[in-house]
């Protein structure tokens, strides 16, 4: 870092876990380099896959939600801004023009811009609600004491997760699918069918290849869901889940290199030197899959903040991680390693009627992803493999004799100290893996 980097320092522009998790490493790395967090959220950077699960359900107050409480950057010297939303980033004076005319200086800077919902684009689309901040759930939860149903619009993970916690609170449910079958572009259909059912057999109205055209109010206030098929759903509320895109405006508008969020290299470094970028906003290579991808998953935010950290810290190292992603639905726990896009053939373990089995997924021969449902130990050997590039073949997957968390636990080096019979909760943090 040059002079004016050293009075500058490090600027990080977000308030998610990417931001935090910068914040946390650069510290951890670097105790004396002059650091400051710009956010526009009102409040300190938080958790955001709690929305629609413990938060909308009633579970936590705020203070749970924080990664950190505000004397821990107080205690480590760090300047956090909320309400802040920065306009533009002037690559050429190392500069931030924030959106009342202020400028902060940088001598690097970090991008944890994360993303925002897709919106639906019908006649009424105002009165649908979304969950991306703390305050869109607070929104929801308030009116959630006069409404008796709840349509939710989406078959993702957002409104699987948003259905059940609402139908948890009492209220009937309704959940409209474009798609054929949930999790259509994600998952099996053996997983597809499973959450399907679990959501049925909680109660909630599941109508799969519909496609919302209008939201109307009635003149007794009563909103109506219409579809393309001719269907009327009647609601007090209206949510939807139907997918984000990434922050990459200040991005683009800077010069940086954008395309499907802002490009990073292998160490997080976007297309300036003195900038690194992390989280559901990047675009990033992955060695490890031979692809550049783009993930909406805790596990990046995580990793690539660390990995992101060190660039800025003067310690660059590679990002070469599996990813792995979890979903929570009622007493269902849905866990997945690898990235199955792209599959060709599948292989089933276990019984879904059981309501525990996993799904692997093929290329060919080459295996991409596991998925599992209520199988944790089976999902950690799987991650641990996937992470080792030792994932297990075709015919081991295939014969029902060939027992996956052994075979994981002969292959890994004893002295790490991983043990499968406490499945995910149980695996080592830092280094190759890290956990949620």
């Amino acid at each position: 870092m040059d002079e004016q980097g050293m009075m500058s320092g490090i600027v990080v522009i977000g308030g998610g876990q990417a931001a935090a998790q910068l914040v946390d490493e650069v510290r951890r790395l670097d105790a004396d380099v002059p650091l400051s967090l710009y956010t526009q959220e009102t409040l300190l950077p938080y958790q955001r896959p709690p929305l629609s699960k413990q938060l909308l359900r009633g579970e936590h107050d705020l203070d749970w939600l924080l990664y950190r409480p505000a004397e821990f950057y107080r205690a480590r010297n760090v300047r956090v801004v909320t309400g802040a939303r920065v306009a533009a980033i002037h690559r050429d004076r190392r500069e931030l023009e924030l959106a009342d005319g202020s400028r902060v200086p940088y001598g690097r800077l970090a991008l944890a811009t994360g993303c925002r919902v897709r919106r639906l684009a019908v006649p009424g689309g105002e009165h649908v609600h979304y969950i991306r901040s703390h305050a869109d759930t607070g929104v929801i939860t308030a009116q959630l004491g006069a409404a008796r149903r709840v349509v939710v619009v989406g078959g993702g993970f957002i409104g699987l997760e948003t259905a059940a916690s609402l139908r948890q609170g009492g209220v009937a449910v309704t959940l409209l699918v474009q798609q054929s079958r949930v999790l259509e572009q994600l998952a099996a259909p053996e997983i597809s069918a499973c959450l399907a059912g679990l959501q049925a057999a909680h109660g909630v109205a599941v109508h799969c290849g519909v496609t919302v055209s209008a939201v109307e109010r009635d003149s007794s206030g009563t909103l109506q869901v219409l579809t393309s098929d001719g269907g009327a759903y009647p609601a007090d509320l209206v949510v939807a889940g139907i997918g984000v895109t990434p922050c990459s405006e200040l991005a683009e508008a800077a010069g940086l290199r954008v395309d499907n969020g802002i490009e990073v290299d292998e160490h997080a470094l976007t297309s300036d030197p003195d900038i690194v970028a992390a989280g559901d906003c990047t675009s990033h290579p992955s060695p490890l899959l031979a692809r550049r991808l783009r993930l909406e998953t805790v596990h990046n935010a995580v990793e690539q903040a660390r990995v992101a950290a060190a660039t800025l810290c003067g310690e660059p190292r590679t990002y070469a991680q599996i990813p792995w992603v979890w979903s929570d639905q009622f007493d269902c726990r849905f866990q997945g390693v690898g990235y199955a896009p792209g599959y060709d053939s599948t292989v089933l373990r276990g019984d879904p009627g059981s309501g525990r089995f996993s799904v692997f997924y093929f290329a060919g021969p080459r295996p991409l992803a596991m998925h599992a449902v209520n199988a944790p130990r089976e999902f950690a050997a799987a991650r641990c493999l996937f992470n080792r590039q030792l994932a297990p073949s075709r015919a081991q997957v295939e014969d029902p004799g060939w027992d996956l968390v052994t075979a994981a636990a002969n292959l890994v080096d004893r002295s790490a100290g991983i043990r499968f019979d406490r499945g995910w909760r149980n695996f080592p943090r830092g280094g190759s893996v890290a956990a949620a």
